[in-house]
Order: structure tokens, then sequence, then C-alpha cells
């Protein structure tokens, strides 16, 4: 069968537009006059470069159109260093050594400040900046493509992510699919994205994606186009089509999925105004929550807010169950420092159990008047039960679903407040914070623990390794081998690994 391909119109390149230099017509003041800037057009396109000039010189900066004696910092993107000299040496240019040779990075850092800001950490590869002009890209350490998995499991994948500009273009056409529930595209996107991401070097033409596992026609055509032009139409289609911001906005709110924005949408409603205004939508206690604390809940939740709120955690299950393990997963485990909700495990690894845990644990939270919301779901967990061979399916443990208020410090103290020690009345000196807490019996704590930390691809990839390279299922609460028809118990998720022959994957290595 043929592979579904957008129509050829669609992918044409916008290579007709200005082929020649344009001049500027404004004149704009020149602030910074000891600062002259070239940016190079190689790898970034024509319409990229003549914006970023024009807003340069908005800004103050003096920008020329041609590399002269005068410039002193030149712009790259999306090239090595190496890569610079070569094109350097194409201009007849010597000694590159006059020159401030910088990423693109130091340029939006000027533009964001509206000043010049110190260049030291922009050097693009930095260690290789005493190459000389005759240096061969060739001698650049190679990258074997055809040695990287398919699977995220087998890669790791830290948060120095440098392929930003085609993973953030993936991840937007991976939600729009994701909005249709159209699985099969939205999981290409994600998977190569995941690729992208664990690659030590930034792509920078058609060949060093060559060989690569998830580099299917599509994403291939969005990598190509962001090449030549510095973007990706397709991506920002995406972001002006009227659905998907209907969509972004409704599942934005706590308690609003695809099923519930697909029906408000059907209904002829468009933004979040339009949901609260309208007073024939019956909205569900979660999704009540998640209008009444929405600033908050879409604010980023800092690695402080994140450390404040687990001492609380931390706190108020050990005055009922001393001996207790409590362990902060999701994306804060595997080293991020900004979140939107913050996930706990919490098991016991002495004899003494505590089925009313976390009953006890909201119950004083409501006494402290530190709890908001709050949903309780139940254990179905069952030991010994065949794990889920669904891959993104929901585990059976207790769990609670809850926005805290969490108290914010004094001008005069650093800390954060984990109870109302002083009182504004005409000030909100509180935040709302999502807080998921999951009891697990301590046998399942390992699974538990592998499956809570994520990422969700690397989840996936590890479930589907499992499956199809092992002939075994693995879920949150445990892993079955079918060949030998038993559990294979773990007291650690290195043993997990183990079991499943890989190589031990650090949580900071795991962010696919």
């Amino acid at each position: 069968m043929d592979r579904i391909r957008a129509p050829a119109v669609f992918f044409q390149r916008k290579k007709q537009k200005g082929m020649n230099s344009p001049s500027l017509s404004c004149n704009y003041e020149v602030k910074f006059k000891t600062i002259v800037i070239f940016i190079m057009q190689r790898k970034m396109g024509m319409t990229r470069r003549t914006f970023l000039m024009e807003l340069a010189r908005r800004k103050g900066f003096r920008v020329e159109n041609e590399l002269s004696d005068s410039v002193t910092h030149i712009v790259a993107e999306n090239n090595s260093y190496l890569e610079v000299l070569d094109w350097l040496r194409g201009q007849a240019v010597s000694d590159s050594s006059r020159f401030e040779v910088l990423d693109i990075s130091w340029f939006t850092a000027c533009m964001e400040a509206g000043r010049p800001v110190d260049s030291e950490t922009y050097h693009l590869m930095e260690q290789d900046r005493s190459a000389p002009l005759n240096t061969l890209e060739s001698e650049v350490p190679s990258f074997i493509a055809s040695n990287v998995s398919q699977y995220s499991c087998q890669r790791k994948t830290t948060l120095n992510n440098l392929n930003k500009k085609f993973t953030d273009a993936f991840e937007i056409m991976a939600e729009n699919y994701e909005f249709k529930e159209n699985e099969i595209f939205c999981l290409e996107f994600l998977r190569a994205a995941s690729v992208l991401k664990f690659l030590p070097f930034p792509v920078t033409r058609m060949k060093d994606i060559q060989g690569l596992p998830c580099m299917g026609d599509r994403v291939r055509d969005v990598i190509e186009e962001i090449i030549e032009e510095g973007e990706s139409s397709r991506a920002k289609e995406v972001l002006n089509d009227e659905r998907y911001k209907s969509f972004k906005q409704f599942t934005s709110v706590f308690g609003v999925g695809v099923k519930t924005s697909e029906k408000w949408y059907r209904m002829g409603l468009r933004t979040l105004e339009e949901i609260k205004a309208d007073k024939t939508l019956k909205l569900s206690k979660m999704q009540k929550a998640g209008f009444l604390y929405y600033e908050d809940l879409v604010s980023c939740v800092s690695k402080a807010e994140a450390d404040a709120v687990t001492l609380l955690v931390k706190n108020t299950v050990c005055t009922f169950l001393p001996d207790a393990l409590v362990t902060i997963t999701g994306g804060f485990r595997r080293g991020k420092t900004i979140g939107h909700d913050i996930d706990f495990l919490i098991t016991n690894p002495g004899p003494r159990e505590d089925d009313e845990l976390l009953h006890k644990v909201v119950d004083l939270w409501k006494k402290q008047g530190l709890l908001l919301y709050c949903d309780m779901i139940e254990s179905t967990f069952v030991k010994e039960q065949l794990p889920s061979r669904r891959v993104d399916a929901m585990d059976n443990f207790q769990k609670c679903f809850a926005i805290l208020k969490l108290y914010q410090p004094r001008e005069d103290d650093s800390s954060y407040n984990t109870s109302k020690n002083f009182d504004f009345a005409e000030v909100k000196d509180w935040k709302a914070i999502r807080v998921d807490l999951v009891i697990t019996p301590f046998e399942q704590y390992a699974y538990a623990l592998l499956g809570w930390t994520g990422s969700r691809q690397f989840g996936r990839d590890l479930r589907r390794y499992a499956t199809h390279e092992k002939k075994m299922i693995l879920d949150n609460h445990a892993l079955y081998d079918r060949r030998k028809r038993i559990f294979l118990k773990a007291g650690s998720e290195e043993e997990i690994f183990a079991h499943l022959g890989l190589d031990y994957v650090e949580p900071w290595e795991r962010n696919a």
C-alpha cells in the first residue's frame, strides 16, 4: 500500500520570495556603536535572516548586509564552528580571530534584553575555536546512525536537547494529531522527536538524519523545510488552526480531555470565556476546580515550589506512617527544574501498612485549610494479575489527585510556608499546586517507580520493547514472562532493566 503523502503544493519551498537582498527603507538610531553584527544566511534562509536583521536594527544594533572589515560579531544558526570557518574560507577570510563567532542564542538573548549581553557562553563549539581555517569538516568524529535504536529505552536522553527547533515542531504536529485522535501519525512525530533529542549534535543537513530510525516521509519533509527556511510552515499552519487553538485552550483546564474538547467544539464553543459564559454546560467537580484555579494551575511549578510541597507531603505522611518511603517522580525526578504538577509515590517497606493512609493525609490537609480539591480513586490492584497489554494503561493503585494551597515566602524569608502563619486579607499569598499521590505495595514499588518516573515516551518504548523483543508484558505493577509463564520479581529499577536484558538508564537520562 502506498504511503499517504500530503499534496506536493503544500511542501513547495518559498524560494521565489526575495531572490535579491531587500533594501531596508527605515533608518533606526544606532545605540550600540562598538558592535557590528553580520548574520549568516547559510542554513537559515533569506526570509528569516531579513526578519532578524530588521529586528536587531529596531533594537538599536548596527547590522551589515555583507561581511566587511567593520563587522565584529558573526551570528550563525544550525552551523558548527568548523562549518563557519569553512564558509569564511570561501569568503577569502584568512584570519577568523578578529570576529566573535556566536550562536543564534546570543542574538536571541540580546533581543530579549534590548542590549548586548555577555558573549562568553555563546560561542559555537567553543572547544574547537583553535581550529585553523583549513580544518576539514570530515575530521569531526563520525556518528554511526545505524547504531541508534528505535526504542528510547536503549538510548540515554538527557535534558540537553540540541535539536529543539525540530522537536518543538514535531510536538506541535503530534499534539494536533492527538486532538484528532490519529494515534499512528501522533506517535510517528513523537518517536522522531525522541530520536532527535538523543542526538549529540544539532542536525544541520539532511545527510545528518540518514540511517536514523523513525524518520518517515512526513518527518523528513518537516526537517528539510526547517533546514532550508528556518521554520516549519506545517507547524505554523497548525498553530493558526482554529480547531487546534480551541483544543489547546480546552485541554489546558484540569479535568478536560480530548473527548470533552470535541464535544464543546461541536457545540460551537471556541474559547474558555465562551465555556465559562455558557450556563447550560454541566461541568464536573474536577473541571470546576480547573476553572476556579486556572491561572495558578497553568503556570509552571518551580523546583523550589516542588521542594516545598515534597517537605509538606513527607511530613504529613510520616505523621501517620513514620517508616513510609515518599518519592517524588515525574519530570522532577528526571532532573527538570519546572513542571505543571508534582507526582509522589508512597510505599511502606516495614511490616505495618495503613489502608487508610491517604484518607488520613487528606483529612489533615482539610483541617489545616490546605486542601482545595481532592479526587480519591480506590485501589483495584490484584496480586498476580497479568500486566495490561495496553501501552498507556493506567495502573490500579490507590491514588489521589489533589490541588493544594502553597503559601508563598515572605519578602524577608526565602523559604516556603507549609502552613498559614501570616495574614494579608487583601493579598493572595498562596498558589494552587496540582499534586498526585499514589500508594503502592512494597513488592510493586520498583515497577511503579519506573512507570511514574517517565518520560511518557520512554515508558511506551520500554513496554513495546518488552513485548516485541522479549515476549514479556510490562506495566506499573509487574513484569510477566510469557515464555516461562512466571512473574519476575524486582526490588529495584536496576533489576527490571536486567530482567529485560537492557543497560540501566538513570532517571535523568530518560527524557525521551
